[in-house]
């Protein structure tokens, strides 16, 4: 199936009266993603949300606060992702720095699944022998868990941010912005997030009690990480915790394990963006728990000494390039699986289904949400792609992505309510979800899961990049380049800029065999303009147009020394 990008003008709505000091491209830019008034972009930590809203927080610290005097066993059960890591990682900094006996068990994706299960219960009972369990960016469904924790006398602490409609498990205390009842002003944290509200006033309970305490904005990189590969929205609050962590890591102050994924990954510390966090160190860090152990990710947050934190960034990389490796023959096997069906095959007349829904016994658990996030991306459908739970084949797991428009943990719950027996169990996110289910359901489940997708208006399935509308030939500077890239973070439901227009096409060729580089003219007039274009079709560019439309983002080529404005082209279509 073949995808014709449609470009559509980001919504503008009135620009506030405060954004009077603000260039007019600015202004725009931020009246279209939700700003209602310039204080609204001073990402200061003075302007975080006050805590006290979180429901339950108040009895967790609490009672985290006298497990600690009382040198209770403290054990920190977390997610396998880079928001599960970063989470636990936090809790045994500023745990451990308060005084408390504190050690953290992952579960091993491969053997336990997600949660705090039964089994993890008894695992970390055999091993671990705990007085308190604190779980961070989980919990919030496992009913079971807690009751098996409860039974042989543990307290539980549920740390968590995944959506519910359920009422939560009768833990000691939970703690989640999207739990039930909980009035929280922003249920955008990530699971670090939590964690990170949780300790913050853990801490100051303690300060005023003269206890040792914790500085929670020392460890604000692991918050910004985490919020970021999470790919939580980047709403006011969130745009503050990643700025900050942003601030922390360009400077230096950050945990060496970061800095040593930075020097391997050849990136420079002090030009890291937001994005950077989501492409560059969050798939490094999600490698253990995809390929091996996410104590590995963990270990190398923790990492005090240098020669250790670049020894275990090293093994991150090695199961970064497997990853890698494993994905691409996935996402090939995917394809071919996809041309066999005739509403994929490009000749094909009939309209795509409204999602897709792969399984094939050989995949790999590990990296099935990778492969469904580019089946989504390239297809722009809801995407879910299985594979074997364990070596019985049995029961299967499946990673969900979504679209804008489409919730795709409730479109898996009206499946779960309307056929109860196809579904084992399930949890997620409005984009990204998880769920298991015997493999003999799969193709009931999947014809249920297309039957609620189509419900959504076909508008939904269009391709569309949303744009922020023509520049002028005067906006065209290394000044409002440089502006925009200090507007940063920019990500989820905060998207950085992309301009589109017509330019006039002075030169055309190709770099390294794929790239394409072009020298541009405004219709305006103005100078020359540099614009690159990544990975193109070499077979129809170079080409005899004179003309060329594009979407595109501002950008900033710095070579021996000087600065040049380039346009780094997301999408671009000859021109007659």
């Amino acid at each position: 199936m073949t995808l014709s990008l449609i470009l559509k003008k980001r919504p503008l709505p009135p620009i506030p009266s405060s954004f009077i000091t603000l260039p007019q491209v600015l202004a725009r830019l931020y009246a279209s993603r939700g700003v209602q008034h310039i204080d609204e972009l001073e990402l200061k930590l003075s302007r975080l949300l006050p805590a006290q809203g979180l429901l339950g927080l108040d009895s967790a610290i609490t009672q985290i606060n006298a497990a600690i005097d009382a040198k209770q066993r403290i054990l920190i059960i977390g997610d396998f992702d880079a928001d599960g890591a970063t989470s636990t990682a936090l809790m045994m900094l500023a745990l451990g720095k308060m005084g408390a006996v504190v050690d953290f068990l992952v579960p091993d994706r491969f053997k336990y699944g997600y949660g705090l299960t039964p089994e993890i219960v008894a695992l970390a009972l055999a091993e671990y022998t705990p007085d308190m369990i604190i779980t961070v960016d989980n919990g919030i469904s496992s009913h079971e868990g807690v009751a098996a924790a409860q039974a042989a006398n543990v307290a539980v602490i549920i740390t968590d941010h995944h959506l519910t409609t359920k009422v939560a498990p009768p833990a000691q205390a939970v703690v989640n912005p999207n739990q039930q009842g909980c009035h929280f002003a922003s249920k955008a944290l990530a699971g670090v997030g939590v964690a990170f509200y949780v300790l913050a006033a853990l801490a100051t309970l303690r300060k005023s009690q003269g206890k040792p305490t914790a500085k929670l904005t020392d460890w604000l990189d692991l918050v910004a990480l985490g919020t970021v590969a999470d790919v939580a929205p980047l709403d006011a609050n969130n745009r503050i915790l990643v700025s900050q962590g942003l601030v922390r890591i360009k400077s230096g102050q950050c945990r060496l394990g970061l800095l040593a994924l930075l020097e391997i990954a050849k990136r420079e510390r002090r030009s890291l963006t937001a994005q950077d966090l989501g492409f560059v160190l969050g798939p490094r860090i999600n490698a253990a728990g995809r390929m091996d152990s996410m104590r590995i990710g963990i270990e190398c947050l923790l990492a005090e000494d240098p020669a250790v934190a670049r020894a275990l960034a090293e093994q991150l990389e090695k199961l970064n390039q497997t990853r890698r490796t494993v994905e691409a023959g996935m996402k090939s096997d995917a394809l071919a699986l996809l041309a066999e069906r005739p509403l994929f095959d490009e000749s094909a007349q009939q309209a795509a289904p409204p999602a897709i829904v792969l399984y094939e016994p050989s995949w790999h658990q590990g990296v099935i949400g990778i492969v469904a996030g580019r089946l989504k991306e390239q297809f722009n459908r809801p995407s879910i792609v299985f594979a074997p739970s364990d070596d019985t084949e049995r029961m299967i797991k499946g990673s969900a992505r979504s679209i804008v428009g489409v919730h795709i943990r409730d479109a898996i719950e009206r499946v779960a309510e309307s056929h109860p027996e196809l579904i084992s169990h399930f949890g997620g996110h409005a984009m990204a979800a998880g769920l298991t289910l015997p493999a003999e359901n799969f193709a009931d489940f999947s014809q249920a899961f297309n039957a609620v997708i189509a419900e959504h208006d076909p508008s939904l399935f269009e391709p569309v990049l949303l744009t922020d509308g023509e520049l002028c030939a005067e906006d065209f500077s290394t000044q409002l380049a440089q502006q925009l890239m200090e507007g940063d973070p920019w990500g989820q439901a905060f998207p950085a800029p992309v301009f589109e227009g017509e330019f006039e096409i002075l030169e055309q060729r190709i770099l390294k065999e794929k790239h394409l580089k072009l020298t541009l003219r405004h219709p305006q007039g103005g100078g020359w303009l540099d614009a690159i274009a990544f990975n193109i079709d070499t077979d129809a560019w170079p080409n005899e147009s004179a003309r060329v439309q594009m979407a595109y983002q501002l950008d900033i080529n710095e070579f021996r020394g000087e600065r040049r404005l380039q346009l780094k082209v997301y999408w671009l279509t000859p021109k007659a």
